[in-house]
């Protein structure tokens, strides 16, 4: 088991809530993790690059002058690709870098990179996040009194239209939903921070 701080919005303490490791994996698997960063970046190419070939760019197909007799290096079309404005001899057509994981390797990734924040103490759970307005100078002030100064991943447990209003301008925050937190948003961010009720939604 791992205690883990239940911390209110102004930074004080308030329970410790005991996590077993085995519902998070039992153990963080640094493969599995990279196995998944890879797919998630490589999911982030558009893949969309292409050159056009020699057959592809305009001009004549006339031979440029005759083979022999000129003094000159033989010559084909002006569309051939040693002169300029020819189409390439090795193109490059557009490519799908989509890689794919299984639901199961995908949630079991996500549960390590949780874990591994857990070990780090890299995260901040608490009660409930309540803003009498949507200002980001109040969510900057709950940043401050739980000690976060870096990048930072919200994970709300529903949506709060006032709480991702008062976040989203401050600098390196990320928000997200609990049901749609991913191992690549986890690790992109020094810190997680996550309400009790989210935690333990995770948890279930």
């Amino acid at each position: 088991m791992i205690e883990v701080p239940i911390y209110n919005q102004s930074g004080q303490e308030l329970e410790k809530l005991q996590v077993d490791e085995a519902k998070l994996g039992g153990a963080v698997r640094k493969e599995l993790l990279k196995q998944a960063i890879v797919m998630y970046h490589a999911n982030q190419r558009q893949g969309t690059v292409q050159t056009l070939a020699r057959g592809e760019v305009s001009g004549s197909t006339r031979k440029i002058y005759r083979q022999k007799g000129t003094g000159n290096a033989r010559m084909g079309t002006v569309r051939q690709p040693v002169r300029v404005g020819g189409g390439h001899a090795k193109q490059k057509r557009p490519k799908d870098w989509r890689q794919f994981m299984p639901k199961k390797a995908k949630r079991l990734a996500r549960n390590s990179a949780i874990l591994m924040k857990i070990q780090a103490k890299d995260i901040r759970v608490v009660d409930q996040i309540t803003l009498e307005q949507p200002k980001t100078k109040l969510m900057a002030k709950v940043y401050k009194a739980l000690g976060i100064d870096r990048s930072c991943l919200v994970a709300l447990e529903n949506s709060d239209t006032s709480i991702m209003k008062a976040a989203r301008n401050l600098d390196r925050t990320t928000i997200t939903s609990v049901a749609q937190l991913n191992a690549w948003d986890i690790l992109q961010n020094r810190t997680l921070l996550v309400t009790k009720a989210g935690l333990e939604q995770i948890l279930a």
